[in-house]
């Protein structure tokens, strides 16, 4: 008769090395009683369950990791947080734009016998040219301009020494520029495969601007791949032209792509179609319900955004050469401070009737094109934190593509492309001022060249207005405001140990200090509260005790203009500044706006 051999025990839920060691020893006296005997440091035994021991110890630590980085609330990893924020519906914004206006001078002789600016000799500054800052950021401008409008500003430049009679006018204009230049890549694509992706090797891409096979097909960006529809603009003919210029059009697009940005790499991803459909306008009357031999026809939802059914998720691209049309930054920071764009690196001027010009008049119109931003050029904006992601993405969920709550308002903000500029804080409030009750007050800010906080551009508030026309109620209406700075300083009173050097604890101190503010910005409305320098100061190992910590308002050159004196801001304990909903506060120069006294 057989003997059943008994099943071992085993504890499952030991996993360090010590618990699984012990409990290895207790399993070899048990069942191996005869076999091994000497378990003592040195011996072989004592190595081979330590060796065990090891080997399982690392493997519980792999396995509670991955399970950590399977999950969005709990991931540190920065590259899996930013895929598991793609599942919630949120894109990181990589390589953020600046935009701006930029002013451009140009010198044009007189018509000959007259006084007046020769309108044959006024040139169109064309969208492509490039200018660089004092840095060597590049800048290119996204619109043409013509000299020849009525509306610039001329002023006589030269004039004859002898006759005083003008001889050349300065025509000033403006333009629109963006950070970044254009680069072109090549993928050359092999055998048909479904859902092919491909990782670009170009850095710093701010957006991917056309994908074109070998034999001219164009590809085009979706936000997904189910979406077959997209908008583009065709030139207006009607008589309101001057007032619109272009009319969107549905087009469907069975070559299309998406963009994947992790926060150094970009990939493209294509469908798994295979058919070559002609592009198409579509008319959305022509879209027919689907009835299936039914009498009758329920309340079936629409998505406007799926004009024409297919069973495709886009064509993928085989066998040929993709040509990839990008713009990429050429700096890690390409925010640029006011008067700092004033080089010329390639301008591209064109004249109505160059043959009938004088070569040498157009080159000197050409020599004397001088450029200048006489505003600050923002957009640019630190890569947002894990956490920072995290809540973003948790609450871009919750807006599914509709901004209704303050929550989703922001979260939209947060979520525009960055190739139309960055916005760095934002918050909203009901305009209790005003005779509509659905009226809100969007209040924004950016980060400047120095990452420090300033007013965002009227070009990136506009962009900011048009994306937010899309997603927001129809009866809500939206001012878009700057937010206000409020720089503030800190003073405070600490007693260092007895047996350490009071300027190495000032030092360790103001080091902790301004940590603490640099690791985070404080939102919109967001108070400042004494006790977390208190929390900071007592957590530094060379700090004996705190005695007092004071705020103070700073202002002047080279701050924030701000009318509100401290006593305004203080809440009645005073243990925190309280600021208004539409100011942000702000510990601009750290190094100098700690002032600490150790005794």
């Amino acid at each position: 008769m057989a003997i059943k051999s008994k099943k071992p025990s085993i504890n499952y839920t030991n996993r360090d090395f010590n618990s699984i060691r012990n409990d290895l020893v207790t399993y070899a006296k048990r069942y191996y009683p005869d076999k091994i005997k000497d378990f003592s440091q040195p011996s072989f035994g004592a190595l081979m369950l330590d060796t065990v021991a090891y080997v399982g110890d690392l493997l519980s630590f792999y396995l509670d990791y991955q399970a950590n980085e399977s999950f969005l609330s709990t991931a540190i990893e920065y590259n899996n947080v930013v895929k598991l924020s793609r599942t919630l519906g949120y894109k990181i914004q990589t390589n953020p734009s600046s935009f701006g206006t930029l002013t451009v001078y140009v010198l044009v002789p007189t018509e000959s016998n007259t006084v007046a600016p020769d309108e044959n000799y006024m040139p169109i500054l064309k969208r492509g040219s490039k200018f660089s800052s004092t840095n060597g950021t590049l800048f290119t401008l996204i619109e043409d301009v013509d000299f020849s409008d009525s509306s610039l500003e001329r002023v006589v430049a030269q004039v004859d020494p002898n006759t005083g009679a003008p001889i050349k006018y300065a025509i000033r204009g403006y333009g629109q520029i963006v950070s970044g230049e254009i680069g072109i890549e090549t993928i050359d694509v092999g055998e048909y495969s479904k859902f092919p992706r491909f990782q670009l090797q170009t850095r710093n891409i701010a957006e991917v601007l056309s994908i074109v096979d070998s034999e001219n097909n164009r590809y085009y960006e979706v936000d997904h791949l189910t979406q077959d529809v997209i908008y583009i603009p065709v030139v207006n003919m009607s008589q309101n032209r001057d007032t619109v210029r272009n009319i969107l059009k549905p087009v469907s697009v069975s070559r299309r792509f998406t963009v994947e940005k992790t926060a150094l790499d970009a990939f493209v991803q294509f469908g798994d179609g295979t058919d070559e459909t002609e592009i198409e306008y579509l008319d959305p009357s022509n879209v027919v319900l689907d009835t299936f031999g039914k009498t009758h026809i329920t309340d079936n939802s629409f998505d406007p955004s799926v004009l024409n059914k297919s069973g495709k998720l886009g064509v993928a691209p085989s066998n040929t050469s993709l040509v990839v049309t990008v713009r990429l930054n050429t700096s890690e920071n390409v925010n640029a401070s006011a008067n700092s764009i004033i080089n010329v690196e390639n301008s591209i001027l064109s004249f109505r009737n160059p043959d009938l010009l004088s070569v040498a008049q157009i080159n000197e119109i050409r020599t004397s094109l001088e450029v200048l931003n006489e505003e600050a050029l923002v957009g640019d904006i630190s890569l947002p934190t894990s956490e920072e992601i995290k809540i973003r993405a948790y609450a871009n969920f919750a807006t599914q593509n509709r901004a209704v709550t303050k929550q989703d308002y922001i979260s939209t903000v947060y979520n525009m492309p960055s190739k139309f500029g960055g916005i760095k804080r934002a918050s909203v409030s009901l305009d209790t001022n005003s005779y509509n009750q659905r009226n809100i007050n969007l209040y924004v800010i950016s980060e400047g060249f120095d990452n420090k906080l300033v007013v965002t551009n009227d070009t990136i508030k506009q962009n900011l207005k048009n994306w937010l026309a899309q997603y927001k109620m129809i009866n809500d209406t939206i001012d878009i405001i700057d937010a206000k700075i409020v720089n503030f300083g800190i003073k405070y009173t600490a007693m260092g140990m007895p047996d350490v050097n009071q300027f190495v604890v000032l030092d360790d101190a103001n080091k902790a200090i301004r940590r603490f503010y640099e690791e985070r910005y404080l939102e919109i409305g967001e108070p400042v509260l004494i006790t977390d320098v208190f929390a900071v100061l007592k957590n530094v190992g060379t700090v004996l005790d705190v005695t007092n910590v004071e705020f103070f308002i700073k202002s002047g050159d080279n701050y924030a203009d701000s009318p509100f004196a401290v006593d305004e801001f203080l809440n009645a304990d005073g243990t925190m500044l309280i600021p208004p909903s539409n100011c942000i506060f702000e510990l601009k120069f750290p190094n100098s706006d700690i002032i600490g006294t150790i005794k």
